[in-house]
């Protein structure tokens, strides 16, 4: 995809526009010095630098929270700029304009040489933080995760994940009921975010670490203690609390319909979160790769290990945008906010991201009514071009 546009002086017409709450337009979005200058509404300017598809949408661009690998690279492979790059190029061509990487458990060395590139990766177009996925897991929920490897951080590794409070919106998704609280309090400290998941906690277990700034759940419903009769468990106490956003991959694979539908009644769109879980076959024509030694392969858009694990999903954001609509029977609007304006607020960054209004940053998104995009923007700078197979699997 070339790129067009600059990120100096850009009015975009539109005639379909989701500024973040309402659909509208046609109108024009004018940027300047990369964020959002004004919006007009009524007939879009004549002397548009950009006039979009008279049947594409502009809207707020997708932030995807947790993004393992893309376009043939996995992170924990190749935790370098590089590295980050391939993956941040391969899911924009799906919306996304902005990103957490994510590590998911390894060794003390890798987390290190993550951390040691992380600032310089900051400056990379698309990157809003990290993800760490792990090392403090609970083994019984561990998942394609590598048994041999999950732990309670010691002081090495706590150096290197603290480090990554200062490096954007970071998370860090752990089982709360396998480390101390202090641990909890100390990562929240250094800047932080923090999410429970591959847990087998109580619902009272995860009450607790709620009240201590526990904000997220990872994947809800995957890899994690479920809700009976009499204990509730993670998925329980992430359907019942309303301080905690949910992240959910909505391929119709990790989760059925019904409970994707669950879900949304219970969190509604200001909660539940649209998340990729993203393998490195995405935007590629790649059927297998290596995870930690072990082959995982594509068939029938599932990825699963030599025994039948999933290991991670076969998705873009934009695909998961249209299966949001089509599988939870949400409007498009409600799916928008979920890939957007709801991670933005989870991030801390509702302010800056998620809305198409004067002073927000120009990350926006144009795409087709057959969920193929057409277009981003990433700090006003532009990549338009034919909707890529990473968008639109059919």
């Amino acid at each position: 995809m070339g790129h067009a546009g600059s990120s100096v002086s850009l009015p975009i017409a539109a005639q379909h526009i989701f500024d973040g709450a309402d659909m509208r337009g046609p109108g024009s979005v004018k940027i300047s010095q990369g964020r959002i200058e004004s919006i007009i509404f009524g007939e879009a300017e004549a002397g548009a630098s950009i006039h979009l598809p008279a049947d594409a949408i502009l809207a707020p661009g997708f932030i995807d929270i947790q993004v393992n690998g893309g376009g043939g690279v996995l992170l924990n492979d190749q935790p370098t700029e590089a590295g980050v790059r391939r993956i941040v190029e391969a899911h924009r061509k799906g919306g996304t304009t902005g990103c957490l990487p994510t590590l998911i458990t390894d060794r003390s060395e890798v987390i290190e040489r993550l951390a040691a590139v992380a600032q310089a990766c900051l400056k990379i177009p698309g990157v809003l933080g990290f993800h760490l996925e792990g090392p403090a897991l609970n083994r019984s929920r561990k998942g394609i995760h590598p048994e041999a490897e999950i732990r309670v951080p010691d002081r090495r590794d706590l150096a290197a994940i603290r480090s990554f409070g200062g490096r954007g919106r970071s998370i860090v998704t752990l089982a709360p009921e396998c480390v101390p609280a202090s641990m909890i309090d100390e990562l929240i400290g250094a800047g932080l975010r923090i999410s429970a998941g591959h847990s087998d906690a109580t619902a009272a277990e995860i009450s607790q670490a709620v009240d201590r700034g526990v904000s997220g759940v990872t994947h809800l419903f995957n890899a994690m203690s479920q809700l009976t009769a009499r204990e509730p468990g993670l998925v329980g106490a992430a359907l019942g609390d309303d301080r905690l956003f949910a992240g959910i991959i909505c391929d119709g694979i990790h989760v059925d319909r019904a409970g994707l539908r669950v879900a949304f009644r219970c969190k509604g769109r200001d909660r539940l979160m649209l998340v990729t879980d993203a393998m490195p076959p995405a935007g590629t024509n790649d059927q297998q790769f290596m995870l930690q030694g072990r082959q995982i392969t594509l068939r029938e858009n599932r990825l699963t290990g030599p025994d039948g694990t999933l290991a991670g999903a076969h998705l873009t954001m934009i695909e998961a945008v249209r299966n949001a609509v089509a599988l939870l029977g949400i409007s498009l609007v409600d799916a928008l906010i979920m890939a957007s304006r709801t991670p933005a607020a989870f991030l801390g960054l509702e302010a800056e991201l998620g809305r198409i209004a004067p002073g927000y940053r120009a990350d926006l998104v144009a795409f087709n009514p057959n969920f193929e995009v057409v277009g981003t923007w990433i700090g006003g700078v532009g990549s338009m071009g034919e909707a890529s197979e990473a968008s639109h699997r059919g």
